[in-house]
């Protein structure tokens, strides 16, 4: 699992460096087109790929196209999906596009939480076919897993956007450097994600791992919020390597206790989910990060340059701010700027700090004995009194 981690880290390496490169010298249209000859790869690659034995049969059935659909949960996947658009775009549209005390953002937010509650209601009475099954839910091990992993990404999300958006407005690098200036980070992530695979499976314990990787993180994202138009290298290098090293301790701490503590028969649903929560969780913190970053650039523009406007800053965008404001007044404008970034590292602190409690419900248990009892065929591992 390390491995794995540490190649999908692989892509988060080069990402920034190519997306950089592609804004700067061809058009940022080019981040998505790009997309489009690696998804190809992708789908011939696994066209390749050894599919693993499901669980054994007791009796042949045929196949059975209503079934078939009726395992889908068809009804709960229309549910499900209007009321997480919803509610992203409320955050997404909230105090930028429409005001937050509008009719659209208010519409928003009460027509996602009306079709979330009509959701549960039928997943509820679904039982064990629903998309979403509750006795699963109830499981400690999972929905602690659901939500380490969701506060997790959310921190790492904020910092991976915001921190390219500092060296570029703040610190006047190009989108290429910007993505160098990111490395620190990303490589410390990758190389410990192997180092802590490796370690799980010697000692047989992933929770000290998860608790490890929320404290570092959320010191980092305090580090980082000290940063300003005169912070030295050395400084925003060891503040990500620092966050780079709790990410990479922990970050693949909730898969492998899904893996290990969950019965076989709905470890592919809870992996499933495990991934909706992490996207679901980057998603949703950026929103609020926009929000955040937006709220404290208008209140440090009136402290620091009154007579700059917060919609000239934000239309320039990040590389465009220094032509957009008059030269006398660029080093205060500057130091709103960083001042509205560090209250975003703010929020990526809190998140980790969230995902340092909730991983605490995963429990202090051995993969090693999982492993054993499963090998041996007893009960599962994770007994049912722990379901809450």
């Amino acid at each position: 699992m390390g491995f794995m981690m540490a190649f999908s880290q692989l892509g988060i390496l080069f990402g920034p460096l190519i997306g950089g490169a592609l804004t700067e010298y061809a058009t940022w249209r080019w981040c998505f087109y790009i997309n489009l000859p690696v998804g190809a790869v992708v789908a011939v690659a696994l066209c390749f790929a050894p599919v693993p034995a499901g669980p054994e049969k007791t009796e042949s059935k045929k196949f059975n196209i209503g079934t078939f659909l009726h395992g889908l949960d068809l009804i709960g996947f229309a549910l499900f999906a209007p009321a997480i658009i919803q509610i992203l775009l409320a955050l997404e549209w909230g105090g930028t596009k429409f005001p937050w005390s509008g009719s659209t953002v208010i519409g928003l937010f009460c027509g996602g939480a009306a079709t979330t509650i009509v959701f549960l209601t039928w997943e509820y009475f679904k039982g064990e076919d629903a998309m979403i099954p509750f006795s699963m839910v109830r499981r400690r091990i999972f929905w602690s897993s659901c939500l380490t992993v969701f506060f997790t990404f959310a921190s790492m999300l904020i910092l991976n956007y915001f921190l390219p958006i500092y060296y570029q407005a703040v610190r006047g690098a190009s989108p290429t450097m910007s993505g160098v200036d990111l490395l620190p980070s990303i490589i410390s992530q990758m190389i410990f994600a192997i180092v802590s695979g490796v370690l799980v499976r010697k000692v047989g314990y992933f929770l000290p791992f998860s608790i490890a990787c929320g404290v570092l993180t959320a010191i980092s994202n305090g580090l980082l919020s000290t940063l300003d138009p005169h912070t030295s290298v050395g400084k925003w290098i060891g503040y990500q390597i620092l966050g780079g090293v709790g990410r990479g301790c922990g970050i693949q701490m909730p898969i492998i206790a899904i893996q290990n503590l969950l019965p076989k028969s709905q470890a592919s649903v809870a992996m499933s989910l495990l991934i909706f929560s992490q996207t679901f969780g980057g998603a949703l913190f950026l929103a609020f990060a926009q929000t955040v970053f937006n709220t404290g650039l208008s209140s440090a523009l009136k402290k620091y340059a009154p007579e700059v406007a917060t919609e000239t800053v934000l239309a320039a965008g990040a590389t465009g701010v220094k032509n957009a404001v008059p030269k006398a007044v660029l080093p205060q404008v500057l130091q709103a700027y960083s001042v509205a970034i560090n209250h975003v590292f703010y929020l990526g602190a809190g998140a980790a700090a969230a995902a340092t409690i909730v991983c605490l419900g995963m429990g202090m248990h051995s993969i090693k004995k999982a492993q054993a009892a499963q090998a041996t065929q007893t009960a599962p591992a994770v007994p049912e009194k722990e379901a809450v």
